[in-house]
Parts: structure tokens; sequence; C-alpha cells
């Protein structure tokens, strides 16, 4: 039979454990931003480019989302580059399907190395407002959080306040024996 002391602890223990919630959604927060303002930095800092685009995949099927782009790149200096299988978004994906051929900006070395021109200034503003909604939704879980703890540190884990004996009319409050 666990005692009121056993589940105070164990509800404390979660408390504490669910901190990693809103930890990590700051943590994709700020990820986020750091993702968008590279797509941005390539965009406005890039060399122009013309890729040639040598397999779309898109799948038509709601579930799935994983749409790609693989591009082979000619740079002005003699040199390719080549990116397989580059993720995009399935909203945008009908930008590079039927076509051959398709404008893009390099940034040899920086953390986004190729992006799409047409594209970019979206995907850097997706990749921005995903990060201030994961910033809000996680400060909203560590104010719940913050709240829930206070309420067990002074008032005590609910589930055993103000209970003394048990009430067998009541389902929650059987003593096994």
């Amino acid at each position: 039979m666990a005692t009121s002391l056993d589940s105070s602890t164990v509800t404390r223990w979660l408390t504490r454990a669910a901190w990693a919630i809103p930890i990590l959604l700051v943590g994709l927060s700020v990820h986020q931003v750091w993702s968008g303002l590279a797509l941005r930095d390539t965009l406005q800092r890039g060399t122009p480019a013309e890729a040639e685009i040598t397999e779309v995949f898109s799948s038509d099927r709601a579930e799935i989302k994983y749409d790609y782009v693989s591009l082979r790149i000619p740079m002005d200096d003699g040199t390719v580059i080549t990116r397989e299988r580059m993720s995009l978004p399935h909203t945008l994906i009908g930008v590079v399907e039927d076509r051959e051929t398709i404008d893009v900006r390099v940034q040899p070395g920086a953390s986004q190395e190729v992006v799409i021109t047409e594209i970019a200034n979206t995907q850097w503003r997706i990749a921005l407002l995903n990060a201030g909604m994961s910033l809000v939704l996680g400060l909203l879980v560590a104010g719940g959080l913050a709240w829930w703890s206070r309420t067990l540190r002074t008032e005590g884990d609910p589930s055993t306040r103000g209970v003394d004996t048990p009430d067998p009319s009541h389902p929650a409050r059987q003593v096994s024996s």
C-alpha cells in the first residue's frame, strides 16, 4: 500500500521531470531562429547560380510530408556542387515540379550552403514563425509548471489534501487491505 508521502514524492519528481518540456521547446525555438537566420544569410550573401534539378519527390499522401529535391549546381569556377534529397515543405514543392532548372544561391562553408531563391524568403520566415510559436508554448508550459510547483509547495498534493480516512463511497479513496 502506498503512503501519502510516497505519492507526494512521486508527484514532485514528475513535476520536476516535466520541466524538460519547456526546456526542449525553448531549445527548439533557438534552433529555429538559427536555421532561419542561416537561410536568410545564404539568400542575401550567397553566389547566384542555376541548378539542374536531377530528382523531385513529392508524396500525394496526406500523412506523408517528406518531399525533397536533388540538385546539381555548376559553379562559375568549374566546380560542381550536388545536393541530394534537399527537404522542402510539402506546400512549397510545387515550385520545383515540372522544371529542369531553378535559380539558387550558394554560400560554401555556411551552415545552409544552398537555398532555392524563389522559396528561401518563405522558408526563413516559416522558421522564425516556428521559433515564435515554440517560444510562446514553452513559456506557457513553464508558467503552468511554475504555478503547479508553487501549489504543491504551499498546499500539498491535491490527491491527498484533506483525506484522513478512506471513503467507501468514493472510488478514488478506497483502501485495499
